[in-house]
C-alpha cells in the first residue's frame, strides 16, 4: 500500500454551495472531475488521500496483470 508521504499527486479542493460540502478533484486522474468530498476541509483531504491510495493500488495491480500475460 502506498504511503501518504510518498504520494506526489495534486488534489483540488473546492467548496460547493450546491452540494454544501468540499469537493475533491484529482487532476492526474481526469476520468472524473470530482472524486470524493467532505463536510469539512480536513475530511475532504482525508477522503482525497484515501481515493488517491485506491487509484494507485488499482493502477499498480492493473500494470502487474498486463505485464504477467503471455503473448502467444
Amino acid at each position: 500500500m502506498p504511503k501518504k508521504d510518498k504520494l506526489k499527486y495534486q488534489m483540488v479542493i473546492q467548496w460547493s454551495e450546491e452540494d454544501d460540502c468540499f469537493l475533491v478533484g484529482l487532476p492526474d486522474f481526469p476520468a472524473q472531475r470530482w472524486r470524493t468530498h467532505g463536510d469539512t476541509y480536513e475530511l475532504a483531504v482525508a477522503n482525497g488521500i484515501e481515493a488517491l491510495e485506491s487509484l494507485v493500488i488499482a493502477y499498480e495491480a492493473s500494470c502487474r496483470r498486463s505485464t504477467s500475460r503471455t503473448i502467444l
